[in-house]
């Protein structure tokens, strides 16, 4: 029976711990192949590189059984495209980028490069999945949910994922998880997001920093309260964005 194909990715880099991990956990599943970022991108969302060349590194010194590594000179959603262009020798039957060290849980899941890279899985059909994990640590303890990783991709490379859906997995930084919550984003938004900083050139100059203002800290269905309840959350994303709900609304539009 031919072994089942994983497609790594992440947004911190090749060498980050969680993207380390992420691979140990999966390589029990099956073949892996890591495409990934040869330094962080992240925040870089679904960008892709549209005016230099992207480069592809075999990254050997990496490598073991069943475990193939590349760095990329590009974006998360670069290294996708490449990946099942120029990398894979079939589609991959899953594809699971991260582990993120911080979450993307509510509106971070616009920017978070991790999450941009399901997107792009989820596009080229790809049954695809991207786990977090709410910590400001390069150094972390994985274990209190390595189970719960291999159990939600175990489950989607058995079950399948419905047609333009993703999956976007958060944790708490906890010793141990109160439970799993399939839930969905919460509201909310980034705030007090600059702090200004010297320049020797006498210029305007400021550094992106913030605090996450939650708009509804009490609906126990959003992944926030999970996370901020001790629970590991699941959210469904979907690729189509449109507001059905608003079509009859915006018909007098039409001519």
């Amino acid at each position: 029976m031919e072994r089942k194909l994983i497609l790594i990715t992440n947004d911190d880099g090749v060498q980050a711990q969680g993207i380390n991990e992420l691979s140990r956990l999966m390589l029990t599943l099956g073949d892996v192949i890591v495409v990934a970022p040869d330094s962080a991108r992240s925040g870089a969302a679904a960008a892709i590189t549209c005016t230099q060349a992207v480069t592809l590194r075999h990254r050997v010194d990496l490598e073991q059984d069943h475990l193939t590594v590349y760095a990329c000179s590009g974006t998360p959603v670069d290294c996708v495209k490449l990946a099942l262009e120029q990398v894979c020798p079939r589609r991959p039957d899953l594809l699971v980028s991260g582990i993120n060290h911080g979450d993307n849980a509510s509106c971070s899941i616009h920017y978070s490069g991790t999450m941009g890279a399901v997107f792009e899985g989820c596009m080229k059909g790809v049954p695809s999945v991207g786990y977090s994990l709410r910590t400001l640590s390069h150094h972390c303890d994985f274990s209190p949910y390595a189970a719960d990783i291999v159990r939600i991709a175990d489950f989607v490379l058995q079950q399948g994922l419905p047609q333009d859906v993703c999956l976007n997995v958060n944790f708490p930084e906890v010793a141990r998880l109160a439970g799993m919550r399939v839930c969905r984003m919460g509201r909310g938004r980034w705030v007090q997001e600059w702090i200004s900083a010297n320049n020797p050139r006498g210029m305007n100059a400021f550094w992106l920093t913030g605090r996450f203002l939650n708009q509804e800290p009490h609906n126990e269905d959003t992944d926030y309260w999970a996370l901020d309840h001790g629970y590991g959350s699941i959210t469904p994303i979907k690729l189509d964005m449109t507001d059905y709900e608003s079509l009859p609304l915006l018909a007098p539009l039409n001519f």
